[in-house]
This record gives C-alpha cells, structure tokens and sequence, in this order.
C-alpha cells in the first residue's frame, strides 16, 4: 500500500501508481526543485557575461504565468510557472565553499547512515561496527588508485577511481557478510557484540597492523593531488567533491529506496517486525540477513572509498568505534525505517555540532578584547580557567551533546525528525483539505 496521502478524490487504478514515487504533480515539483538545489543552486553560478541565461528563465516563468491566467490550460499546473524563476535565481548564487564543505559531511554521514538504516531500521539486525566496513571500502579504494597496476587507456580515461568505488563495494560487502554469518543463530545483544568485534578485528588489528604500512608509509596513506580522478575531471577542490557526494547519495538513495519496493525489501520488513512468521510464510531468514548485510557493508564501502576524495591522507583514525556509535545515533534521531531519518538525521548533528564551533570559538578573540576591561578577582580568574577549556574540551562537548541528543530524541520524539517530516509534507500535500 502506498504511504503518500492523496487528496480527496485522487486514487490509484493499479500497482504502479500505488508504488510510483512522485504520485502528483505538487510531489514532482518539490522533488524537482530540490534536485535543482542541490545539483545547480548549491554549487554552482553562472558568471557576469552569462545572467542573461537567468533573465531567459524569469522571462519564461512571466510567459507561462501569463498563459496560465488567460488559457488556463489543464496540464499546466500552478507549481509549474514558478519553476523558471526558482532556476533563474539558483543560476545567479551559489554557497561558499565553508558550506559546501558542510553539506559534504552530511552527505558523508547519509551515505553512512543509509546502510545502518538498513540494517536496524528495515531489517531489526542491531549494528555497533558499521565504520569497520566504511573502513574496508576506503582501504580497497586507495591501494586500488595508488598500488594496482591499471591499464594506460584505463588511467587515461579517468576510471580507475569509479572502478575501485565499485570494487570497494563489493568487497566491503562480503566482508560484511562474514560477520553477519552469526546472525543465523543469535540476535539482540550476542548480534551487537558481533558487530563490535568486526569494528576491532578490522580497524584496530587488521588495517593498523598490517594495512596501514604498506608502502612504508607509516600510519597514513597519502593522496597525492591528481590521484582522485572521475573522467576527465580532478577532484580537486570543494565544488567538485560535493558534485560527487550529491551525485553518488543520490544514487545510493534511489538503490535503497527501490530495493525496499522489491520482493526482498518486502521480506526485510517481515523479517524485522516477526522473523518466526517470516520463516513460517516461506522466507528464508537467513539468506535474506545475509542478504542485507551484503548490501549494508556495500553502501558503507562505497562511502569510505568516497571519503578518499575528501582527504589528502588516509588513516585509521578517521574510522574510530565512535563513527559507529555516530551513525546508529543519526538513525534514532533521524528515525529509525525510514530513508529521510538517515539524511535528516544527518543534517541535524551536523548542524548542532557546527553550530557549537561558531558558538565556541570565536569566544577566544571575544574574550582577549575584554580581558583586560574586567576588574580582578574570583570572577576573572574564572573566566580565565573556564574559556581555555572549553577550547580544549570542544571535542568532548560534541560528544556530550550527541548523547543528549539522543537522550531528549528518545523522550520526547521516539519516532525521530522523519515522523514530523513526514507530518508536514502531507499537511502541504493535502491541502487545503489537510485534515
């Protein structure tokens, strides 16, 4: 059954429009809109000698308002005349490049979170070491681009890289079965420790010991400049890694969405709320876990071999167990089922933690400028402990207010920011008849 609302006397005649995506006009333009924002609006602007292409866009949107008023035409929806001008202002700005590097990080943290979502949301398979697999796809990637001895036209043609996102995968992804093996017996808590063990076998013995010095490199694989390369283009600056975040967590998301709509999403779910009356209707529930352990570990090495484009050294660091405990928490605040609750869930920690920097410190400067205004004593000295600590401590703030998040999420909206999302896109899509 399709689980967008449609206003009153609009109805499905048979499974296709029931399961389509975009079930109304209203749905196609916001979804429209937002794949412009994001692919045109966010990075890119059109320079001075070329405006007139916008103004060609605003003069569009005049005519078919015009049209609209006097025609009235039935195929031509009111949403529609407002496109031209929403194209023509996202083609004269685009966002800095501190906020593309935001958006990158959110989009990082979905691609991550979507396997999670996976697995807890739509299957009830409780995973704690999903950074183990991001780790795998960002390690395959790397000695692929820097050790693997590609033909001449393959690096010529840019595609040893897009390859090795591929490879990484897949790789990831059986790797990720071998841990999911035990989920033929056990599940709950003995699961979850299974998981943790592939986050400590994988990161801190197997890539630390043995993976990270190949090459002699120490610790850190070093990316030289030129080495992330699709096609013809260099992933070498901000515009272009977030042009590739966009491009493969849209992607990932219509892969996952249209693999819930499947026969095997189908079973994930029946899986997840009875296993015992999945396995009675004929499932096959260990097939179908392994089966969603593959496709989690693939998502997740699909997003570390991404990952390679946005560092210039690649580390075990930058997969700590936290990354786990990081993701599972963009799920819950997000939502658990629900492929919104990994992106918005992303976004909101990613935000509140952006939000504490530019709270935090820029409280140094601010306080070196009235030091020296405030009169000695206990109040002073205070300040004096107190401001220096906070710097040195941000680190752990972010960390406390993930946990409080997380806490006030699961009090006061179980159901995560998708629900309310989901609460207000209908309330638009029906209206006026929102009731």
């Amino acid at each position: 059954m399709s689980s967008v609302w449609l206003p009153c006397g609009d109805y499905h005649q048979n499974y296709s429009q029931d399961q389509g995506w975009w079930q109304t006009t209203l749905i196609q333009f916001k979804m429209l809109t937002l794949l412009a924002v994001a692919f045109i609006g966010c990075p890119w602007a059109l320079p001075q000698d070329w405006h007139w292409v916008a103004w060609v866009f605003a003069a569009l949107g005049v005519v078919l308002g015009l049209v609209k008023i006097i025609a009235d035409p039935p195929r031509l929806k009111g949403e529609w005349v407002l496109f031209p001008f929403i194209l023509a202002v996202l083609l004269l700005y685009r966002l800095p490049d501190y906020y593309l590097s935001v958006l990158v990080m959110i989009g990082y943290y979905s691609m991550g979170a979507l396997g999670v979502q996976l697995l807890i949301g739509y299957t009830g398979l409780i995973t704690l070491g999903h950074a183990a697999f991001i780790a795998v796809g960002a390690y395959v990637s790397a000695l692929m681009v820097l050790y693997f001895h590609w033909p001449r036209f393959i690096i010529d043609a840019g595609l040893a890289y897009p390859i090795s996102i591929i490879v990484a995968g897949v790789i990831a992804g059986f790797w990720s079965i071998l841990f999911g093996l035990p989920s033929a017996k056990v599940k709950g808590f003995y699961l979850i420790l299974t998981t943790m063990a592939a986050q400590f076998i994988t990161v801190d013995f197997i890539l630390t010991q043995y993976v990270a010095q190949i090459g002699g490199r120490g610790q850190a694989f070093s990316l030289p400049p030129g080495t992330i390369k699709v096609g013809p283009w260099v992933i070498d600056s901000d515009v272009k890694v977030y042009v590739m975040m966009a491009g493969i967590l849209t992607l990932m998301v219509a892969f996952v969405a249209n693999l819930l709509r499947s026969r095997v999403g189908r079973a994930w779910v029946a899986i997840r709320d009875n296993d015992i009356a999945a396995e009675t209707m004929g499932i096959n529930i260990v097939t179908y876990k392994l089966m969603a352990f593959f496709v989690a570990g693939f998502l997740g090495g699909v997003t570390g071999a991404f990952w390679l484009s946005n560092t210039a050294a690649l580390s075990p660091e930058h997969f700590p167990w936290f990354l786990s405990l990081w993701l599972v928490g963009i799920i819950l605040i997000g939502g658990v089922g629900s492929i919104h609750g990994a992106i918005l869930g992303s976004l909101f920690m990613v935000l509140i933690t952006e939000s504490l920097q530019w709270g935090v410190l820029p409280l140094t400067d601010y306080y070196d400028e009235i030091a020296n205004t405030l009169d000695p004593g206990r109040f002073k000295l205070m300040l004096d402990w107190l401001v220096p600590k906070l710097l040195m401590d941000f680190a752990y703030i972010k960390e406390m207010v993930f946990g409080l998040a997380i806490c006030a999420f699961l009090i006061f909206e179980p159901n995560g920011l998708s629900y309310r999302w989901w609460q207000t896109k209908n309330y638009f899509n029906l209206w006026p008849f929102s009731y």
